[in-house]
């Protein structure tokens, strides 16, 4: 039983260091194509590329967190917050735009974008890696 708690906090312990090896990758790759010449980039573009890299990296920056939260805690429930925040501004918005639809349709290119390969492990977990979400992906 002790054994079973140890492992299960390597596996979110691993799973935290996938998103911080993830998102580091995903923000040298930005800096790659923000710093080449003729972007194309409109001012807005640049802003909104700006915002997505500055809560990434406080996303991966463990300095600003009690160390009574531990990095899997806050990996799990700061999207949370997050969708809380976006929920909130496009309530603002005018329904001709369609907000809510254009919150989640962006929520699930960032869920497509956050999909890595999971590397092939021993491990017993009691779940077979072939099931379905109903969304067309498998693990």
């Amino acid at each position: 039983m002790c054994g079973d708690l140890e492992e299960e906090g390597v596996q979110l312990e691993e799973f935290y260091n996938r998103f911080v090896v993830h998102a580091q990758s995903v923000l040298n790759s930005m800096k790659a194509v923000e710093g080449k010449p003729g972007g194309g980039k409109n001012a807005l573009n640049v802003h909104l590329d700006g915002v997505f890299r500055q809560l990434l990296l406080a996303a991966t920056d463990e300095t600003n967190t009690s160390e009574e939260v531990d990095s899997y805690q806050r990996l799990s429930m700061e999207p949370l917050v997050l969708a809380r925040i976006a929920g909130f501004m496009a309530a603002h918005l005018p329904l001709y735009e369609d907000p809510l639809r254009r919150v989640i349709d962006a929520m699930m290119v960032g869920y497509s974008e956050g999909e890595i390969e999971v590397p092939d492990h021993d491990h017993h977990h009691g779940h077979d890696h072939e099931h379905t979400h109903g969304n067309g992906h498998t693990h």
